[in-house]
């Protein structure tokens, strides 16, 4: 017999006839099973989680990674602080999952597999802004979903926008104006 002490899942209740409401800790555990699925060894990667609160997952099959340097992300958000930052993300990503590396000084938008191939032209175009495309023979260090918020003394890689339903990326279409906006606000900057 196997003992998991991990959170549970709840039972769904019924908001109106018909109409089921999952809890936020239902919706975190399928985003960790899906994010688990990318992982030949989904278990050596659960430890990880439970043991650094970071794991090594591979890109390129369900999800890729589009990785925009903070700087980027402050000229267009017009703010420094991390909470001020996360909020702009969350609305110009429309929700999709970013993922901060504070220490770093990068965020990792998640978007579908196929990005990296599919906008190949534009990915070439984005690494003269140290704006990256991960896709196939990558693995992204990604926080667990329980790691939520900005903490200063650890400077840990934390979800910016938490991931909102299994398998919800990015749009690429999104990131694109997002990597466009910072491109034209960091030129006026260096020229002003």
């Amino acid at each position: 017999m196997t003992s998991n002490t991990g959170p549970r899942a709840l039972r769904p209740i019924e908001q109106h006839p018909g109409v089921l409401v999952h809890s936020s800790a239902d919706r975190q555990l399928a985003v960790e099973q899906w994010l688990l699925a990318t992982h030949a060894a989904p278990d050596r990667a659960r430890m990880e989680w439970q043991q650094a609160n970071v794991a090594l997952l591979p890109l390129g099959t369900l999800l890729s990674a589009v990785r925009i340097p903070a700087p980027m992300v402050v000229a267009v958000a017009g703010s420094e602080d991390p909470e001020a930052l996360d909020a702009f993300l969350d609305q110009a990503l429309d929700g999709g999952p970013v993922i901060c590396d504070p220490g770093g000084r990068r965020y990792y938008a998640l978007v579908p597999g196929t990005m990296p191939e599919r906008w190949r032209n534009a990915a070439e175009e984005w690494r003269t802004l140290g704006v990256d495309c991960l896709g196939r023979d990558t693995y992204l260090g990604v926080p667990t979903v329980w790691a939520v918020g900005f903490d200063p003394q650890t400077m840990a890689s934390y979800w910016s926008v938490p991931m909102p339903s299994a398998g919800e990326l990015c749009e690429p279409l999104a990131v694109a104006r997002l990597i466009a906006a910072g491109q034209s606000r960091l030129a006026e900057r260096a020229e002003a």
